[in-house]
């Protein structure tokens, strides 16, 4: 955690978050004290990384595998033409400098894995999902839930895309628990049965504004302003510029686990 006392650098960068009252002076310290998770450096994580750094998180901890290649130029805009053959992670924390350089950025070089996951979300204030396979969105759901930490969670297909957030140890105004991923998508599919965004497409512009919105579920979560997604999940529809959003509840009613 860093301090978070603003230099007077920060109040002139920050001006525009620090005039609104939903966030404030009491806001903006706060995100500047926090830590969040992105796993996934790439379509959703491109936009999520450049809002979270030039709102001013304080800790960004990012985690990737993967080279930046040409074909990524098309929609993962954190990376540069020049960054090609470079680990998205090293491309990332440089592009996130010259964005804030007042953001601390913490580089995770491997695949999110069952053996590294609570590790990973430890002493995190939110996690961002921006992974493009089921089989990781689970173990990073399943750990943010053991680690109470707030996730919100991304997906993109063409011309499609969804935002939620998960908090399943708190209770809704019934005293029902808040829905698991699990509950949400019972059924993990097999990453072979569902086209890849390579074998499907997918319009650049979708993951920015996926992983925008994305990221201001995550500042909001931070600061308390407004309401999170919350048993929510915003279905966006670019070909029509449709959004939609369905309502959906966990079918827990007794000990959160």
């Amino acid at each position: 955690m860093s301090d978070s006392k603003l230099t007077l650098e920060e109040i002139d960068r920050y001006a525009r978050h620090l005039v609104l009252p939903e966030i404030g002076g009491a806001g903006q310290q706060k995100l500047k004290k926090a830590t969040v998770l992105v796993v996934g450096a790439g379509g959703l994580g491109s936009p999520v990384l450049l809002y979270l750094a030039a709102a001013g998180v304080g800790t960004i901890r990012v985690v990737d595998d993967d080279m930046v290649s040409l074909s990524n130029m098309q929609r993962q805009v954190v990376h540069s033409t020049q960054s090609i053959g470079r680990s998205k992670v090293n491309s990332a924390k440089a592009a996130l400098r010259e964005v804030n350089p007042y953001v601390k950025v913490e580089t995770v070089a491997s695949r999110l894995t069952k053996e590294n996951a609570r590790e990973t979300v430890t002493d995190c204030t939110v996690a961002v999902d921006g992974t493009d396979n089921f089989a990781t969105r689970y173990i990073l759901a399943e750990a943010c839930e053991k680690m109470h930490v707030p996730l919100v969670t991304g997906a993109v297909n063409r011309f499609d895309g969804s935002v939620t957030v998960l908090m399943p140890w708190q209770q809704d105004k019934d005293g029902r628990y808040q829905p698991r991923y699990v509950e949400l998508f019972p059924n993990q599919p097999e990453d072979d049965m569902l086209p890849t965004c390579e074998e499907a497409g997918v319009l650049g512009a979708t993951t920015g504004i996926i992983g925008t919105i994305q990221a201001a579920e995550v500042i909001k979560i931070i600061t308390g302003a407004g309401e999170p997604l919350i048993g929510r999940l915003l279905m966006v529809d670019t070909l029509r510029m449709d959004f939609q959003t369905i309502t959906y509840r966990g079918s827990r009613g007794g000990e959160a686990s």
